[in-house]
Order: C-alpha cells, then structure tokens, then sequence
C-alpha cells in the first residue's frame, strides 16, 4: 500500500470535523499541515479563537486559572500550618512524625515549608520552584500516614487520594507559572 503524499493545495483523505475546521478551536489548520509538508519540517499552524472575550477583561483565562489554583494552595497549605501549630502543637506533630519513623526535626521542616510555601503561593513570589519544592512533601504525606489507608480519604486514616490530587495540581500549578496579580512575574 502506497501512502499518500501531501502537498500544497492537498488535503488528507478525512472529512474535518467540527473542530477540525480552518479557523475554529485550536485544531491544526489545512493551511498549516499543508505548508508544513511543504516545508519538510515539523513546524504547525494552529488556529486560536481570538475572537472570545476573556472571563475577566484584561486578564488572559490561563492568567485567571492560574492565580485561582496559586491562592487556593497557598490558603490550603497555611491551614495546613495552622493544624500543625495550634491543634497538633508543634512538639506533637513531632512525636506523631517520629511514630511513623521519620526523625521529629523534620515535622519542624515541614511546618516551615507549609507556612513559607503557603505565603508564597497566595503572593505569587517564585510559584513555579515553591510549587516544586512543595511536592515532596505531599509524597511524603503519600508514604508514611496516608498511604497504608487505601486511596479513597474517606478511608479510616485518610487515604492518598487527597495528597495524590494535591500533588498533581502543584505539578500543573509549575506549568502554568504564576497567573494574574503575582508579586513576582517569572518566566
């Protein structure tokens, strides 16, 4: 079987579907797949819907949806703080690291990252390495209390499905970058 070749002025043998059609979505235009094939390279043409108002005028909806995400982490993380400090205290988070074998000093860490980690979400300062650089405590949460209760958090112990999310949405969280209002605009 010969397979076919295209050029300029050529289109593949499958009909465009409604998000296939030049100048809607996000699809690859015919224009693009057709000057890419002219071209030999690997570069393509994507059509973007230029015409849609943003949800908040001024504010790209990635910008939005990043700042959105960035705030509700950095307020979960300072609960998160909170619980440690005032419910648990500082000295029983450690006892209850050191009965699950970590060494009590790294409940201290952990509270630190929480709260520093948490104030630099909420203000935008460095999102993409204190996201990061948060992960491994959330893994952390993954192996020792969480892990042995099964997936669901509903389980008796909480299980992983809660941290596993949280650490995800972090991943994403570094993709996206800082988003709208951050103290600290990177790259």
């Amino acid at each position: 079987m010969n397979s076919p070749t295209f050029g300029p002025g050529t289109r593949p043998p499958f009909p465009p579907g409604p998000n296939r059609a030049q100048g809607t979505g996000i699809a690859p235009t015919w224009h693009g797949i057709a000057r890419a094939a002219s071209r030999k390279d690997t570069t393509m043409t994507y059509a973007t819907d230029t015409t849609r108002p943003g949800l908040v005028a001024g504010i790209a909806d990635a910008d939005l949806a990043a700042l959105i995400l960035r705030v509700a982490m950095g307020i979960l993380f300072l609960a998160h703080t909170w619980l440690k400090l005032v419910i648990f205290t500082p000295a029983g988070t450690a006892a209850f690291f050191e009965s699950l074998g970590f060494p009590g000093f790294l409940a201290y860490l952990v509270i630190a990252a929480e709260l520093l980690g948490g104030i630099a979400l909420i203000l935008g300062l460095w999102t993409r390495w204190v996201s990061l650089a948060l992960v491994p405590v959330l893994l952390g949460s993954i192996y020792a209390p969480h892990g042995a209760a099964g997936f669901f958090f509903s389980s008796e112990g909480g299980g992983w499905e809660f941290p596993a999310f949280w650490a995800v949405a972090l991943v994403v969280q570094a993709l996206l970058g800082d988003g709208a209002f951050a103290l600290r605009r990177g790259r």
